[in-house]
């Protein structure tokens, strides 16, 4: 899609999410003026809180913005998801500027400028209005333009707690990688062209390749017929595992890399990849095999519509993938990590739901909340709405999907789509309403490598088929659990993990 048929498309939509930006920023700012220059003032008055108060304003931008969303939406009364938490957040963020350049300003007041307005008896009010603050207006707006700037950026990770905004399609592009795949689409041409030298570099490399590879041949055949040569082991391979950036990833990519070392195989860990980079890092020869869903590769990568047999999709992903890529499908790890429908706990209890058809009733009264992946991907919320033809109260809140677990529990949404495995289901007391309906397409985990990792390691390819169902869900989900509930490092879980196993 080109941008001029985006806008075509969605002028609409942009214009909506502009202006609640706009109205976002706009609020804020002026709730941080509105606090900003009284605090300003009253420190100038008040030496002994200047420094604490300063800092404490100073301490409050460090602190990451979606960290902070998360620990405000358990909070009454400013708490919560949506705007109002928003504004909270990007209100705090805004504070710093404001006071620290009010104090600044009159604190710049010239000495004798004040000493004359005494000398004329004006009182305190009357110098603060008349004197200190129209000669400190200029670097007092100058804090205000930085808050400004401030809250337009903060303003765009809103969309994380569903208070909409630009960020919306921030969220939506870091997904769907669409700038990357414009890009692509741009480079391929001047791709093309230069692919042509290329290749006749590549030739020319391969002779010299050749003719090495024979002499070094030559060398080691004399040299084990001497006694002398090195002993060959796979051990002795180095494999690069990859992970994407969630927990379950991470988990999944540690264990792979702990099974390896313990064969003696130096391993390379590169962790914590966002959107497809595990994809793109895997074709490029970045790495050779990170931790994957059947169900990903099938729609997202393949751009197959989806299915519902996970034979189907593990079998077609496996064929393409070799005939495409020159990757190789592990055989499934033993739990598939699907889109899961939550509810609370005592809803599901009190109204008898055990299956998405059961909610249809009651989603009229109910208000949803989606991760952006869910709402953007093409067997995501458009196609499970109207499968199940449900209606909510109010549009779905797009957030991050964190947070979507803590607002269902905080009672900010009655239904998420989250992920199966994921041990706040039970930490929290969620249930999962069963796909009576079998919308959602299979996401059996895999590992994906590249077959010419396997070739240099048979290490590698022996460890695969060992993890070949050694994971049922309910393990997954308590691994996840250890790492995300209990603050534990997922390489410290993983080896505790393998020792009950005896792997």
């Amino acid at each position: 899609m080109t941008v001029t048929s985006f806008l075509q498309t969605h002028w609409r939509e942009m214009l909506a999410l502009t202006g609640q930006h706009l109205w976002l920023v706009s609020v804020s700012v002026a709730c941080a003026v509105a606090v900003g220059i009284p605090a300003g003032v009253a420190l100038t008055r008040y030496e002994k809180f200047k420094r604490p108060v300063l800092a404490l304003a100073g301490i409050l931008q460090t602190v990451p913005s979606l960290a902070l969303f998360g620990f405000l939406i358990p909070l009454p009364l400013v708490g919560g998801i949506g705007a109002r938490t928003a504004i909270v957040a990007l209100v705090l963020y805004a504070l710093l500027p404001v006071i620290r350049n009010t104090v600044t300003g009159i604190e710049g007041v010239d000495r004798n400028v004040r000493e004359a307005a005494v000398a004329m008896g004006m009182t305190r009010g009357q110098i603060l209005w008349q004197v200190e603050l129209p000669l400190a207006l200029s670097v007092i707006l100058a804090g205000v333009r930085v808050a400004a700037v401030i809250s337009v950026g903060v303003a765009t990770i809103a969309a994380a707690i569903g208070a909409n905004g630009l960020g919306v399609y921030i969220f939506r592009g870091l997904r769907m990688n669409g700038l990357i795949g414009l890009l692509e689409t741009r480079l391929s041409a001047h791709a093309r062209a230069r692919a042509e030298v290329d290749e006749k570099r590549r030739a020319v490399f391969r002779r010299v390749t050749i003719a090495a590879a024979v002499v070094a041949l030559a060398f080691a055949a004399y040299a084990v017929r001497r006694g002398t040569g090195p002993r060959q082991s796979a051990g002795r391979a180095r494999v690069r595992v990859g992970s994407k950036d969630f927990t379950e990833s991470v988990i999944l990519a540690e264990l792979l890399a702990q099974l390896l070392e313990e064969r003696g195989v130096t391993v390379e860990r590169r962790f914590e990849l966002g959107g497809n980079l595990c994809h793109d890092a895997l074709t490029a020869s970045e790495i050779d095999a990170y931790p994957e869903y059947t169900g990903t590769s099938f729609t997202a990568i393949l751009k197959h519509q989806p299915l519902t047999d996970p034979r189907a999709v593990y079998d077609q992903v496996r064929r393409e993938y070799g005939e495409r890529f020159g990757v190789e499908v592990s055989p499934p790890l033993g739990f598939s990590n699907d889109f899961a429908i939550l509810v609370r706990g005592r809803d599901a209890r009190a109204l008898a739901l055990r299956t998405i058809s059961d909610a249809t009733a009651h989603a009229r009264d109910w208000r949803a909340g989606f991760g952006q992946d869910f709402v953007s991907r093409p067997d995501g919320y458009e196609g499970f709405a109207r499968t199940y033809n449900l209606k909510f109260r109010d549009r779905p809140r797009e957030m991050d999907l964190s947070l979507t677990y803590r607002a269902l529990a905080a009672g900010e949404v009655d239904i998420i789509a989250g992920n199966s495995t994921d041990g706040l289901i039970s930490a929290l007391d969620l249930t999962q309403l069963a796909d009576d309906r079998h919308y959602f397409p299979p996401y059996e985990a895999v590992f994906l490598t590249r077959r010419d990792a396997l070739a240099r390691s048979d290490a590698l390819r022996e460890t695969l088929q060992t993890l070949g169902g050694a994971l049922p869900t309910d393990e997954m989900r308590r691994l996840n659990f250890e790492v995300d509930g209990g603050k534990r490092a997922p390489a410290e879980v993983v080896r505790e993990w393998r020792r009950r196993k005896g792997l």
